[in-house]
This record gives C-alpha cells, sequence and structure tokens, in this order.
C-alpha cells in the first residue's frame, strides 16, 4: 500500500513541506544517470507519483541537461487532465508544457526543482 492511500491531500502536502535538506541523494538507475533525487523527491517518486518524477527524468536527461536551474510546475484541473510545465526560472516564459488527459496525482499541485542534476522540492532549497 502507498502512503497515498494512507494520507489525505492536506497530510501529503505537511509531509513534502517536511523535507528541508537531503541526507543523501538516489539515483534513478541506469535509465536516468545524469539526475538524481533529494530525499523529498524520492519519497514522491516512491510513495506518491512515480510517473512524475519518471517523466520530469525523460524530458530533462533528452532535453534540458544544458539548463542549470529548472522549475517543474504540476498544476491539476477538476476535469482531471493536468499541466506540466518548466520554466528556466520563476517568471521566465514556459520552455516545455505536457498536458495530461488525466492524472491521479492528489494534489491540486505541485513545485519542483532541477538544479545542476538533482530534483528536489522547494522545501529542501
Amino acid at each position: 500500500m502507498t502512503t497515498e492511500a494512507k494520507l489525505t491531500p492536506a497530510e501529503i502536502s505537511s509531509t513534502l513541506r517536511g523535507f528541508t535538506g537531503t541526507m543523501e541523494y538516489h539515483s534513478l538507475g541506469n535509465l536516468f544517470p545524469s539526475l538524481v533525487l533529494t530525499d523529498g523527491a524520492a519519497f514522491l517518486a516512491k510513495e506518491i507519483a512515480g510517473w512524475l518524477v519518471t517523466d520530469i527524468a525523460a524530458v530533462y536527461q533528452c532535453k534540458y541537461r544544458q539548463i542549470p536551474f529548472q522549475v517543474w510546475e504540476l498544476k491539476k484541473k477538476e476535469d482531471g487532465t493536468a499541466v506540466l510545465t518548466m520554466k528556466e526560472d520563476s517568471g521566465q516564459p514556459v520552455k516545455y508544457r505536457q498536458v495530461y488527459e488525466w492524472v491521479d496525482f492528489p494534489l491540486n499541485e505541485i513545485k519542483l526543482y532541477v538544479i545542476d542534476g538533482v530534483m528536489l522540492l522547494p522545501s529542501e532549497y
């Protein structure tokens, strides 16, 4: 059973905000060797939304490794669709956009950073 099944969206948000810094970096294996995850991003991948972390890792690995600071945001709509975007920084134009026809993500939105090959939660920055 995943954490998603045990925790409410409010509890998930609170848990994610509780990650500050990291004790270790987590590999995504041979498939995505150029990216590592902090403890918070690894928790997100393992317990909440592995598909989201994998999608970001794939796009990063194939297209955007040269951008040292990236802001990734997933925003879910009431109809179950969602949009994933990436910007070089807040206030910058969108460089990448992907629309999902349906997601089971428990939160209405989430932001992640990818900084020099490390994926992290904003609270870990």
